[in-house]
């Protein structure tokens, strides 16, 4: 049969990392590749009695429909949580969303039209690249270094191109695991202003800061409603929640809230129940200092090794938190290619090219250190630089 499917599948391109996750089922595999939280951090137990006393307390009308918004008592949390990061909202502002993945979804919906513009980092987060695609928009690529985007390429391609909004990562950025300092924040939002350009400000991993202090987001300066922050659960308890946020002004809001009925009416009521249940019954912020503690360690073993092993040519980021370093290898590596022969020695990881709206970043690997326990990343490690060593 031939299958019609709508045009906007030509632009969805398929990426690298399908295929690394499926072989990093292998349990003999060593995986640097999915940004995973370490599982065996997860807070099973108080997860387990929050189920227990939601079910028990509220029965029935935790497995009901609920409002698009969000139930109230988890948006106070989160309005009270934005206030802790430096921008209070209230609970008004916020809408709870099926991941922040769902909230990139939702902005492409009611933002973009086919051929619309949208200035990212270069590189940038391969899913958000991904969810943008699905609504045929096209990338402009502003120029970064070592601290992240550059303000003054972002005001260039905003006087030349009529872009949609800017998406950036200013914490722990994936793939680079750069932060963005608070002068450039400050300086990236005034460009904003002057241009009327929309900043969506994707926070997952800011608050697995393991050293330096933590920076006020983009949102703290918005003072025109320019700024669509979006943050998650995924990372401070548990990607299985399947629950982020977003806080935006107004009229986006209304737009998303229609949207996301339409999508899919309401993120998990019980999810959401059994989730703002944890949040009240247990201290979230010891189990963040737990998990920021050994990401903290295992990205110290990780730098460390690779510091040892690698050959000549190599350099690569070091963050100050989240889940990932960049590793950038020399002129002329294709490190696709060199993912296939890393399978054969049972490592994988991401490679660059993937992260880039351009197509360039060919030289370049992304490595997850936080799924990984420290004698796996040592072993790892060694895989890698001894595949690296082997190269003409």
């Amino acid at each position: 049969m031939d299958t019609r499917f709508a045009r906007r599948m030509g632009c969805m391109q398929p990426s690298s990392i399908g295929e690394i996750l499926r072989a990093a089922e292998n349990p003999q595999i060593i995986s640097f590749a999915g940004g995973l939280p370490a599982a065996e951090l997860f807070p099973v137990a108080e997860v387990a009695a929050a189920v227990q006393r939601t079910l028990a307390e509220i029965g029935p009308r935790a497995l009901q429909y609920g409002v698009t918004e969000g139930i109230k008592p988890l948006r106070e949390w989160i309005a009270a949580e934005m206030g802790l990061r430096g921008a209070a909202c209230g609970a008004d502002e916020v809408l709870v969303t099926t991941g922040s993945q769902q909230s990139l979804d939702l902005l492409g919906k009611i933002f973009l039209d086919p051929g619309d513009l949208i200035i990212t980092e270069n590189p940038t987060y391969l899913a958000a690249i991904q969810a943008f695609q699905a609504y045929e928009a096209r990338f402009l690529a502003a120029d970064t270094d070592e601290d992240g985007i550059i303000p003054e390429s972002v005001e260039e391609l905003a006087g030349k191109h009529e872009a949609r909004f800017l998406y950036v990562i200013p914490n722990f950025q994936n793939p680079t695991g750069r932060t963005l300092s608070a002068a450039r924040r400050k300086a990236l939002y005034e460009v904003a202003a002057r241009r009327g350009l929309i900043v969506v400000e994707d926070d997952p991993y800011g608050k697995l800061r393991y050293r330096g202090e933590h920076i006020a987001p983009l949102k703290s300066l918005d003072r025109e409603g320019l700024v669509i922050y979006l943050s998650t659960f995924s990372k401070i308890v548990a990607p299985g929640f399947r629950t982020g946020w977003m806080v935006a002004s107004k009229a986006v809001r209304e737009r998303i809230v229609a949207a996301k009925a339409a999508a899919d009416l309401h993120t998990s009521s019980l999810d959401q129940l059994v989730l703002e249940r944890y949040l009240r019954d247990y201290d979230n912020a010891k189990h963040v200092e737990k998990v920021r503690s050994a990401y903290g360690e295992r990205y110290g073993i990780m730098d460390g090794e690779l510091a040892k092993a690698m050959p000549e040519g190599y350099r690569w980021t070091r963050p100050d938190g989240g889940m990932f370093l960049w590793v950038t290898g020399p002129e002329g590596l294709d490190s696709l290619e060199l993912l296939k022969s890393a399978l054969a020695r049972q490592i994988v990881f991401v490679p660059g090219r993937d992260f880039f709206p351009d197509g360039s970043g060919a030289e370049c690997m992304r490595l997850n250190f936080s799924n990984s326990k420290p004698e796996l990343i040592r072993e790892g490690v060694k895989r890698l630089a001894a595949l690296c060593s082997d190269l003409p």
